[in-house]
């Protein structure tokens, strides 16, 4: 996500709404591994790359849903090696991606915003998202800086957050 990190800062510090999709999982060959994202705002704007176009497309519009239904998810896209270079695509493996909006009010939108913020000023800090469970966890994060503080939650309880 570094390479995205500016603009998306500025993204949160205006308040924009937009969802953010991450490469959260690869199995065979891809252009771009875990971390890779893209984030679409509610005007269509995109920053970033998932897979080198292989997917853009496809979480473009997953993204512009999101933001619109204020609901995320986990998606898998894939071919076999042999399938992808058959037809024409330039990756092969399976990537899955997990669709994050955040619009207006999110819990999503200060942590990510503080763990930007950190990157920004040469900070350290580690950002936790849940990519499996019920509906209302996905997506829910949890920045964890240097200093051992933390803010955000991922909805399962303050003896998680502290753990």
């Amino acid at each position: 996500m570094f390479d995205i990190a500016g603009p998306l800062r500025s993204w949160c510090a205006e308040r924009r709404e937009f969802a953010l999709a991450t490469v959260v999982a690869v199995s065979g060959s891809a252009p771009r591994g875990p971390g890779a994202s893209l984030a679409v705002d509610a005007g269509g704007t995109a920053l970033g790359s998932l897979s080198g176009g292989c997917v853009e497309s496809a979480v473009h519009e997953l993204c512009l849903d999101a933001i619109a239904s204020g609901r995320g998810g986990v998606h898998r896209f894939g071919y076999s090696d042999d399938d992808a270079f058959a037809v024409g695509l330039t990756c092969g493996g399976v990537l899955d991606v997990l669709v994050t909006p955040v619009r207006g009010q999110d819990p999503v939108r200060p942590v990510l915003g503080s763990v930007l913020d950190a990157a920004a000023g040469g900070g350290r800090a580690a950002l936790a998202r849940v990519v499996s469970g019920p509906p209302g966890q996905l997506g829910r994060a949890l920045a964890v800086h240097a200093d051992g503080s933390w803010e955000g939650g991922l909805s399962g309880g303050a003896a998680l957050d502290r753990a």
